[in-house]
């Protein structure tokens, strides 16, 4: 698989595994805070490949699958980007972060039926408000606009 030979360079927790038997909850959320970590600085090659690994042992982790997507976006790689929020909002479809960032995608890609789409499924999400909706709502303004807001990923 694509992601055992990504393995090199990850995190020591992974990096040692000789199998490819399920990490524990813990572990996943621990492997989840340490590529949020390098998302946070900008090491986005670093956190695909821990991510990666992570989903190599773990493919059923939508918020794994939201953070490639945010990674491969950040980067410029759209369609990789969108396959992975799709594949996280397959596992669940009501994830926000994955809602919110998909509708970001189609904003910076000019799809704007699609991110409307998003935004409604967002709100529906959360009928009280949140966050992403929040940061959603920015990121529609700043498109009307011309700017431009950057969000860290929230899983």
């Amino acid at each position: 698989l694509l992601a055992a030979t990504l393995i090199a360079g990850s995190s020591p927790a992974l990096s040692m595994r000789t199998d490819s038997a399920e990490l524990p909850p813990g572990e996943v959320s621990a492997e989840l805070q340490r590529a949020e970590a390098d998302i946070a600085a900008e090491q986005y090659d670093r956190a695909i490949r821990k991510l990666l690994a992570l989903i190599d042992t773990n493919p059923e982790t939508a918020d794994a699958y939201n953070l490639l997507g945010y990674s491969h976006r950040k980067k410029g790689v759209y369609d990789r980007a969108e396959g992975f929020y799709d594949r996280a909002l397959r596992l669940d479809p009501d994830h926000r972060g994955a809602l919110e960032y998909l509708g970001e995608l189609y904003l910076e890609t000019d799809r704007m039926a699609d991110a409307e789409r998003m935004r409604a499924r967002l709100e529906a999400a959360c009928p009280g408000g949140c966050v992403e909706l929040d940061q959603l709502n920015a990121a529609f303004t700043a498109h009307a606009t011309g700017g431009q807001t950057s969000s860290l990923p929230r899983w």
